[in-house]
């Protein structure tokens, strides 16, 4: 079904259409500093996690976006006290890194390396004109508390401190932009932990300008990860124009922060399922549930081989599923998708999960883990299946996002991630 209150544009407003990055003066940390204060994003670990991450590190940027690291076990992350406390290690970040204002509005070249793997993209202002008119598409639902969460986190530190991850369909004219600035010397030049590289060139002046005329003729971006922080941007413009009487859209919390890369780079790993319990079958009883709906392959490979295959793990054992033709979809864009064939087919009607936002059975793997991590969960005896995917496409997302549909729930992960605090948009 299409997203509520989402209107798509006709075929004569998406011709007319160019996609605006503006360049703007990003708060910074030295580039000595940068390794240190970068973090994971705020939303891919726990406040457990993310404590042991900044452990000994007073420079994290996980002080700012998870704050509930530096207050009593136990503290509710949406009290008053954690966006107090965001605040005050914000203003001290700033004085001991300390961050930097860049001299003049700049974009930024953000290169990620990883696993011999790289892609490019360009950091800047994006409009919140386009995200609100669906030049900027968007694929995912968003929670209600979390955006409350972000949105608040924004206005308390007036700033924008983690970049939304868009992707647009691959354009010469930015790559040969993109790829002269790379000779240049970078601002930013680290591997993080966990062996990914970010490099960031800055690129200011009448260069800047080039590159953003660039993106003019680019009708469509669409967000492939950070639903939630461009919501939150866009609820806390709202918040933000309401306060001040002549409102012109020029003003910097009409934008948010972004890196925007060529779908042709982009890698997007499986996010994969483990289940609890065979809803009161036994794993013998389960597979035979399963041979009456599909063929099943025994001995198969952990990691499915093309689209419509499923791999399953039980017992101690890989069965293959041919779950899906892979064919074009015809009862709408995510109809075919793996994700949604599998909880058709199997997750509701032989295991009783009707809705995987909210039943406690169910579990998601993100693919960076490999499928050691299935086998492992399983046989540790804390799950009793798990389900490995095949990696949805570019394709596909762009396509269900063109529909204006809703990816089904966890079907994404994008690896490598962005890093929060490298680039820092005040508003």
């Amino acid at each position: 079904m299409g997203r509520p209150g989402i209107k798509r544009p006709g075929l004569s407003r998406i011709a007319s259409a160019m996609a605006t990055v503006r360049p703007f003066r990003a708060l910074r940390p030295r580039p000595e500093k940068a390794a240190a204060v970068s973090a994971v994003p705020y939303d891919v670990v726990s406040t457990a996690e993310a404590r042991a991450l900044a452990a000994g590190n007073p420079l994290s940027f996980l002080h700012v976006s998870r704050p509930e690291i530096d207050l009593p076990d136990g503290t509710d992350p949406y009290s008053d006290a954690v966006y107090a406390k965001a605040v005050e290690n914000f203003g001290r970040l700033k004085r001991e890194a300390p961050l930097l204002a860049e001299g003049e509005p700049s974009l930024y070249v953000y290169r990620l390396r990883m696993d011999g793997r790289e892609q490019t993209g360009v950091a800047g202002a994006y409009s919140l004109d386009e995200y609100d008119s669906d030049v900027i598409r968007k694929h995912e639902r968003t929670r209600p508390d979390k955006e409350d969460d972000r949105t608040r986190h924004m206005v308390a530190l007036g700033a924008q401190t983690g970049p939304v991850f868009l992707t647009y369909r691959d354009r010469p004219g930015i790559d040969a932009v993109v790829e002269g600035v790379k000779w240049e010397p970078p601002l930013f030049d680290f591997t993080a932990p966990g062996g990914v590289a970010h490099t960031v060139w800055r690129v200011g002046g009448e260069a800047a300008g080039r590159l953003a005329e660039q993106f003019r003729p680019a009708p469509l971006l669409y967000i492939a990860d950070g639903h939630h922080r461009a919501a939150s941007a866009a609820r806390a413009r709202r918040e933000l124009a309401a306060k001040i009487p002549k409102h012109t859209g020029g003003e910097a919390y009409n934008f948010f922060l972004a890196v925007a890369f060529p779908a042709g780079q982009v890698r997007i790993l499986p996010y994969n399922r483990v289940v609890k319990d065979f809803n009161g079958r036994t794993p013998e009883q389960f597979l035979e549930a399963l041979k009456k709906k599909f063929p099943v392959e025994q001995d198969a490979p952990a990691s499915p081989r093309r689209k419509g295959e499923v791999s399953v793990y039980l017992a101690r054992r890989w069965y293959g599923i041919r779950i899906g033709t892979g064919g074009v979809a015809t009862g709408g864009a995510t109809s075919s998708l793996d994700a949604s064939l599998l909880q058709d087919e199997v997750l509701a009607p032989l295991l009783g999960i009707r809705d995987i936002r909210t039943d406690k059975r169910i579990d998601f793997i993100g693919g960076i883990r490999g499928t050691k991590e299935l086998e492992r969960l399983v046989d540790s005896g804390g799950f009793a299946v798990a389900f490995s995917l095949y990696a949805v496409s570019l394709d596909d997302l762009m396509a269900v996002s063109d529909a204006g549909e809703v990816m089904p729930p966890k079907s994404t992960w994008f690896e490598p991630k962005l890093r929060d605090g490298l680039l820092i948009h005040e508003i």
